[in-house]
């Protein structure tokens, strides 16, 4: 992961980064997979994998925290993730906080 090491100073900046390197689609966290917004696919752990992330920290409330996934799966769909730090882990299947390597 993070094959890359890009210094994004902020989480508008990585979504545009990731945006022009084909990253296109908007990805949505649910308990048992990741859904596509656009076309309603749903991408469970086994079909996608993480090619990158990047994390941000709020300066001023540390409940802004946040983390972007860049995400290529089944399809050939890539698309980004935008997550806060373990906001919604309490809901998620073991599969998918495994492979999301999410830590409170």
């Amino acid at each position: 992961m993070n094959k890359e090491n890009r210094n994004y100073e902020t989480l508008s900046q990585a979504i545009s980064g990731l945006r022009q390197e084909g990253y296109t689609e908007d990805l949505n966290l649910k308990p048992h997979c990741l859904e596509c917004t656009t076309s309603k696919l749903e991408l469970h752990p086994e079909d996608f994998q993480v090619d990158a992330f990047y994390r941000f920290e709020g300066m001023s409330n540390p409940d802004d925290n946040s983390i972007v996934y860049a995400i290529s799966g089944k399809g050939g769909i890539k698309g980004v993730l935008v997550d806060a730090y373990g906001a919604y882990s309490e809901s998620l299947s073991e599969a998918m906080i495994h492979k999301l390597k999410i830590s409170h």
